[in-house]
């Protein structure tokens, strides 16, 4: 249920909720992909953001972008802006989709901003 959500939590499910469906916060995403990967990002949050938070995940290690680029550097993203499927699965380590999995403890792997940060920095740079 919604209203169990940790406040950590509740705050990053509002803050992707307010991101447009239709517009893309990244340059080079369609609207069609960032759609999905919207939608794909609440509904983790809905099925496993108490259990992630409970876990230790970050927004970075979530929804981070790259600080200039966005999802154009996958190397920067977090695991729910790289896939485009639905989460299946979540542990301390891996988020499993359908066909892959994203993990959080690859050494030396960058961490971006948010994808909200992101959207906001880039609005305001407008």
């Amino acid at each position: 249920m919604l209203t169990d959500l940790p406040p950590e939590v509740a705050g990053w499910r509002d803050a992707i909720q307010r991101l447009s469906p239709s517009v893309p916060p990244c340059r080079f995403l369609s609207p069609a992909r960032w759609g999905a990967m919207r939608d794909n990002a609440l509904d983790f949050l809905d099925r496993f953001g108490s259990e992630a938070h409970r876990l230790g995940w970050t927004a970075s290690e979530l929804f981070g972008v790259h600080l200039e680029n966005g999802t154009l550097r996958v190397d920067w993203c977090g695991v729910l802006m790289v896939s485009g499927d639905k989460a299946a699965s979540i542990s301390a380590t891996r988020i499993a989709f359908t066909r892959t999995a994203g993990y959080r403890d690859t050494p030396g792997m960058p961490r971006g901003m948010p994808i909200w940060e992101f959207a906001a920095k880039r609005k305001a740079a407008a």
